[in-house]
């Protein structure tokens, strides 16, 4: 009978471990909203009312508060649900950029374009770990 290590992996640990890898995630982008601003200003939908810049540093604010909220299991379950509806209030910033960088070279070109359907995986991720939170 194999015995159960450290290491070994049960749903409770893996749960955690994608709460804690979603969370970092978003704390991580939250912190480039403030340490590197310009790049996420250029993706703002010029129909947002406000400056660019505004809007970077208010999405930036939300991440690194629904990153807090999902590290916390006393939270998590609020904030995963809060991360997927920031995942869908992102996808017109990142339509932009593919439109944007349409005449861009080859491999930039693809990764903005790329970033389009990664919205859905992101949306059900944190749903699932919102759902493990219960």
């Amino acid at each position: 009978m194999a015995q159960a290590g450290p290491s070994a992996r049960t749903p409770a640990r893996s749960s955690a471990r994608s709460a804690r890898l979603l969370a970092g995630l978003l704390l991580g982008s939250g912190v480039a909203h403030f340490a590197a601003p310009k790049p996420f200003d250029a993706i703002v939908p010029r129909s947002l009312p406000g400056t660019p810049r505004a809007w970077t540093y208010a999405s930036g604010v939300a991440e690194l508060a629904i990153g807090a909220a999902v590290a916390l299991p006393r939270t998590r379950r609020v904030g995963a649900q809060a991360a997927a509806g920031l995942f869908v209030a992102v996808f017109p910033a990142n339509v932009k950029m593919a439109v944007d960088w349409r005449d861009h070279p080859a491999p930039l070109r693809a990764a903005a374009i790329g970033r389009l359907p990664l919205q859905l995986p992101l949306v059900l991720w944190a749903r699932r770990v919102g759902l493990a939170g219960r």
